[in-house]
């Protein structure tokens, strides 16, 4: 079994390469949010939460290299705001009602699905469209119903969430240590 998961792990991380224009796009879009006075926020269920929240962190403390911080916060992890949102109006609004929140034009929106079909996280690609606010999409598969709605989609070619959420790390670590070369540049 463990040799099959590499392979399959490897054959999905190579199919990863075609994505490199999407992936430059991401990492451009968040260090242009970043170098300008916007934040990031960033969202999703379960792995994906967590996976969300991981991306923020890098940015809030640090990926590879000492700097300074930058504003960045998952919308998964604040137990008042999404019980809240839950219980007051529905479990599909909990990410759209904190996008309207807390999110700018010039802020990124980061949206963590690997079905591309969480009805949260599709709702809240709808809210920063709305907002004008950047949006960069870790979907999975075909992309789901997600497919088409953010600026920028990350689509990880694979049917196994095992897989895909494999691939958004790799996708997500690449794209932090982009963005922090960006801002050491923009910070002399």
């Amino acid at each position: 079994m463990i040799r099959q998961n590499i392979s399959n792990a490897m054959m999905v991380l190579e199919k990863l390469t075609e994505l490199e224009p999407r992936i430059e796009a991401a990492a451009g879009a968040i260090a242009e949010a970043l170098n300008s006075g916007g934040k990031l926020l960033a969202c999703g269920n379960g792995g994906s939460a967590a996976d969300a929240s991981h991306l923020t962190t890098e940015f809030v403390c640090r990926f590879n290299r000492d700097r300074r911080p930058y504003p960045a916060m998952s919308l998964a992890v604040h137990g008042g705001d999404l019980t809240a949102i839950g219980n007051d109006y529905a479990f599909e609004e909990i990410f759209a009602r904190q996008v309207n929140a807390f999110g700018r034009p010039g802020d990124v929106l980061a949206a963590f699905t690997t079905s591309g079909n969480s009805e949260n996280v599709l709702r809240a690609l709808m809210a920063a469209k709305e907002l004008g606010i950047k949006t960069v999409a870790f979907l999975g598969g075909d992309g789901g119903k997600c497919s088409g709605l953010a600026d920028t989609e990350l689509i990880v070619p694979s049917r196994v969430t095992a897989r895909i959420q494999e691939g958004h790390k790799f996708l997500l670590h690449t794209i932090c240590e982009m963005v922090e070369q960006e801002l050491q540049g923009a910070e002399g």
